[in-house]
């Protein structure tokens, strides 16, 4: 990887970040399977590292939670008997938080859907904020002690709960349900009712299996190996937060959040590693 140009690194980074399998980068750019897997771990390793030391002290106001779900060497119901209970094996849940305003994420963790991976979240989330928020989470149960245990009472902090109806008739697989109605639930402090949502967080997920081959449903296209599932995570973030151009903004997040002086390039990305 060293032999590499920075030219032709930072074509195969712009490959992946713009949603591209790894086998597919690996025929655009000419490259060798091995040496973009590599490139990938390198570069997500130092992305992932900036992140966590440059994004704290944050002047966020309004922070909206939510949990998507993928799956890592086989469906659930695949996964070989030996290998069942092992993260890495089945279901993978990335928890990630959104602000409101600037739309930065300011963290994310990629673990199971249970209380542990809920406190290792908010515990970090808690770490990178400078003062009290308000914060929408959906009705998922290990938020409630979460929360209590990260914040305390120093928080403004609601639950929105979405109810859903059956999907169109002869349009189950593919159609989501349909939305009949939400309930809003005030759980510390007094939050905005205005602001009770969970809509950009929900929009983000869209983001995310837009932007990250290995989260498209219905395909082969899933991550065979935890850490390549969390590098991908990691590269798209710091891609997602200063690289990439805000439509409402005009910016990237991390400038709208004063993290950042200007837009990144591709090309300062790769030059962490």
């Amino acid at each position: 990887m060293n032999r590499l140009s920075l030219e032709r690194r930072t074509k195969i980074i712009a490959c992946l970040v713009e949603g591209n399998s790894v086998n597919g980068t690996c025929r655009i750019t000419d490259t060798a399977k091995h040496t973009v897997l590599k490139l990938l771990a390198d570069v997500a390793t130092a992305c992932q590292q900036y992140q966590d030391e440059h994004l704290r002290g944050l002047h966020c106001r309004r922070i909206e939670c939510d949990e998507i779900w993928d799956f890592i060497y086989a469906k659930q119901k695949n996964v070989p008997e030996k290998l069942r209970g092992k993260l890495g094996f089945g279901d993978v849940w990335t928890w990630t938080a959104i602000c409101a305003d600037c739309k930065l994420i300011p963290c994310w963790h990629v673990g199971t859907r249970d209380a542990d991976s809920a406190w290792v979240f908010m515990r970090d989330l808690a770490s990178r904020l400078n003062h009290r928020v308000q914060l929408t989470t959906d009705g998922y149960g290990a938020y409630l002690s979460a929360v209590d245990g990260a914040f305390g009472t120093s928080i403004d902090y609601a639950m929105l709960v979405k109810q859903y109806g059956a999907a169109p008739e002869g349009e189950k697989r593919y159609s989501p349900a349909i939305c009949l109605g939400t309930e809003r639930t005030v759980i510390h402090g007094n939050p905005d009712p205005a602001h009770i949502s969970t809509s950009f967080v929900e929009r983000q997920n869209l983001t995310m299996r837009m932007g990250m081959r290995r989260f498209t449903r219905l395909t082969n296209a899933h991550s065979k190996k935890l850490e390549n599932h969390r590098h991908a995570v990691a590269l798209h973030f710091m891609h997602y937060n200063f690289a990439r151009i805000c439509q409402t903004l005009r910016c990237s997040p991390a400038m709208e959040a004063g993290v950042a002086d200007h837009l990144w390039s591709i090309e300062e990305i790769v030059a962490l590693a």
